[in-house]
């Protein structure tokens, strides 16, 4: 999956992925994941409410997002003031606790994002499709330090029934993957059938469950 597949989306505006609600799951469950006061690494951010969610708490936020017009986007709607920089091949955004470096995620250094303490992926995974996977978390791995705590929120549904993104990621890929680095633990698994959403009912999707893991990397 090219970049242009992502800025084609945003430029068209099929974000059906994006909420304007902060995730449930991140309400429930982060509480007991990160202390007030964590540096959050929350990778292919878009322009998730929940980054003003978790600065709200007390938390300083560092998204990750390919296209600009998702991170403007961001800022407009929380009426927040930016300023912007350019920082190696990134766009710098900033406004008070929460900093979006513009670009590539695979170009991410730990020198940009600093101590990070805390993960956020409500649908960075599930964006990727298989072939890109490994490399994702391993990019995870050289960037974050030992004992960073991570809420990481999956989908589980037929895959043969509709391509993704999002795409399915079953708990067996999810131990391969984050295994050999994480320690990590299922929290809740969340029957969404009922809130597929047409594409997924008109594909024949009978089951879709929302599976939210815990993290801790070693």
């Amino acid at each position: 999956m090219q970049p242009g597949f992502w800025t084609a989306r945003w430029e068209r505006q099929q974000i059906g992925f994006h909420s304007a609600h902060p995730n449930p799951q991140l309400c429930a469950h982060w509480p007991m994941m990160a202390r007030a006061g964590s540096r959050v690494l929350v990778p292919l951010c878009g322009k998730s409410v929940d980054m003003a969610w978790l600065a709200a708490r007390g938390h300083r936020v560092v998204g990750v997002e390919l296209s600009a017009i998702a991170v403007q986007a961001f800022f407009a709607e929380q009426g927040l003031a930016y300023t912007c920089h350019a920082q190696g091949s990134f766009n710098l955004y900033r406004s008070g606790a929460i900093e979006i470096w513009q670009g590539d995620f695979f170009e991410l250094a730990t020198e940009h994002i600093g101590h990070c303490t805390a993960l956020y992926d409500r649908a960075a995974l599930i964006a990727l499709p298989p072939a890109m996977r490994k490399a994702y978390v391993e990019h995870l791995q050289q960037l974050l330090p030992a004992g960073c705590l991570g809420l990481m929120l999956s989908l589980e549904y037929a895959q043969e029934k509709i391509p993704g993104p999002p795409f399915s990621v079953l708990p067996a890929e999810v131990q391969a993957l984050y295994g050999p680095g994480w320690a990590l633990q299922t929290l809740a698994c969340i029957d969404e059938t009922a809130r597929a959403g047409p594409r997924f009912h008109a594909a024949g999707v009978t089951q879709l469950h929302e599976r939210v893991y815990g993290l801790c990397k070693r």
